[in-house]
């Protein structure tokens, strides 16, 4: 007989199931533009179809004398506050198009993408899309009960090689902590297999990647749990609360999240892409560029440096290396919670993790730098770092699945004129061009993984 997979016959509970399943958004299509401009692209070249030659040729002349538009119509505006150290954008049009293109900025009220307004009006029962932290919310909680049914199914495989020895008696659940731990040693019990933190989704600060295939109405989230895990479970993977009395429509919740960048992210909008505006919340003047570098330099420094600034400025380093690897088209974001710099993702966080994580560091090559003892002492106490340092962020990295990158900065003599150092900046991209990017690869060698 032959051994053919049947499927099961579909219920009615099953199709009512199916039925209330929230809809996921279509990443791919939300975002199909990695950055907020419009690019015009020229049709591939192919040689043994000579009229695409003909296409390319139509489409460079059309494009010389009528050039098309790459910048919005309305530049996207930002306010930039002093006293708190932020740049926020508050229009829901401009939070939208930079987010979803190029993944510009960070909720204040969410994980990463701000959905605060979609998962007040799904509490509210106005919605019933689920975003992506919800995902990730309920992810976690599955996996916590899957740690506790594991560690209950290690308990009973315990005592059930304890009773064949003889060690407890029949009807005895007591299992000395030395006892599990001299057996799992020996070998003679197999333990459950530990996914690694980044077996799941959620491992990163970031909403997680949907998997479309994965059903996320699994039995472990229906299981029995804890009194607290049963509070956070009800809440989180629960269906949507009933309208409150008193609303009458979706439309009638005010959005009271905005969308905080970066200094790195808000001068690349600004400088780089030219597609932002940045106003002071205090004046209410629009702040140019210099005067934007000039401020970001000096609140880089904490307490904010009113003295003169100089070439390895917190921000210039940090901005170098976000516009070297932004150029390079990779999509950059804050590494803090792995103790580095950056990290860089291929096409962004929600459709994979961060493939590499950069760490800044500046290199002061120039003999400037060492012309005399008290600059050289200087410089020295600057680049000094451990090797414990090293080890550590390297181990890190390799915990959750990364590769680490060491982006050294080459910093430049401040700039001269007539002998005196020049404080103010002229030129931004001649200041730019000054400083040079290396970047090296560390990877930490581990004998069952790195074997022949």
């Amino acid at each position: 007989m032959d051994n053919v997979v049947r499927p099961h016959p579909t219920t009615e509970s099953d199709l009512q199931a199916n039925a209330k399943k929230p809809s996921r958004p279509n990443y791919s299509q939300i975002h199909a533009k990695p950055f907020p401009l419009e690019t015009y692209p020229l049709p591939a070249f192919i040689p043994h179809n000579p009229l695409s030659a003909l296409r390319i040729v139509y489409l460079v002349l059309s494009q010389f004398f009528f050039p098309p538009v790459s910048h919005p119509s309305v530049l996207h505006t930002a306010t930039f506050s002093s006293s708190t150290r932020s740049v926020k954008v508050t229009d829901p049009v401009a939070i939208r198009a930079l987010w979803e293109n190029g993944f510009f900025g960070k909720g204040t009220l969410s994980r990463s993408e701000p959905t605060w307004l979609e998962r007040e009006k799904r509490r509210r029962g106005f919605e019933m899309t689920e975003t992506a932290e919800e995902v990730t919310d309920r992810r976690r909680v599955e996996r916590r009960e899957m740690k506790k049914e594991r560690a209950r199914k290690e308990r009973e495989l315990v005592e059930e090689q304890l009773k064949k020895e003889g060690k407890v008696k029949s009807g005895s659940n007591g299992t000395s902590d030395s006892d599990r731990d001299q057996i799992l040693a020996n070998g003679e019990i197999e333990e459950v297999g530990r996914p690694t933190s980044m077996d799941s989704p959620a491992a990163e600060g970031v909403d997680a990647p949907i998997d479309p295939g994965l059903d996320h109405t699994s039995s472990s989230s229906k299981g029995k749990l804890g009194d607290t895990d049963a509070v956070i479970a009800d809440v989180i993977v629960g269906p949507p609360e009933l309208k409150e009395e008193g609303d009458q429509d979706a439309g009638s919740i005010k959005d009271q999240e905005h969308l905080q960048l970066s200094y790195e992210e808000a001068f690349f909008l600004t400088y780089g892409a030219g597609i932002l505006e940045i106003y002071s919340e205090e004046t209410h003047d629009r702040i140019s560029n210099l005067n934007l570098l000039k401020l970001f330099r000096q609140h880089s420094y904490l307490p904010t440096c009113s003295s003169t600034l100089q070439p390895d400025d917190p921000f210039l380093l940090s901005y170098v290396v976000y516009h070297h690897f932004r150029s390079l088209g990779w999509v950059v974001r804050e590494g803090l919670k792995f103790a580095v710099d950056f990290l860089l993702y291929n096409r962004g966080p929600v459709f994979a993790h961060a493939q590499f994580a950069v760490v800044i560091i500046p290199a002061y090559q120039d003999p400037y730098w060492f012309e005399t003892p008290e600059r050289a002492a200087a410089t020295r106490k600057k680049t000094s770092k451990s090797w414990w340092w090293l080890h550590a962020v390297n181990r890190v990295q390799a915990t959750v699945r990364k590769d680490l990158v060491l982006a050294y900065v080459e910093i430049p003599p401040p700039s001269e004129r007539d002998g005196e150092a020049i404080a103010d900046v002229e030129d931004i991209g001649g200041l730019l061009k000054r400083y040079k990017v290396r970047e090296f690869a560390v990877k930490r060698w581990t004998p069952n993984r790195n074997r022949d």
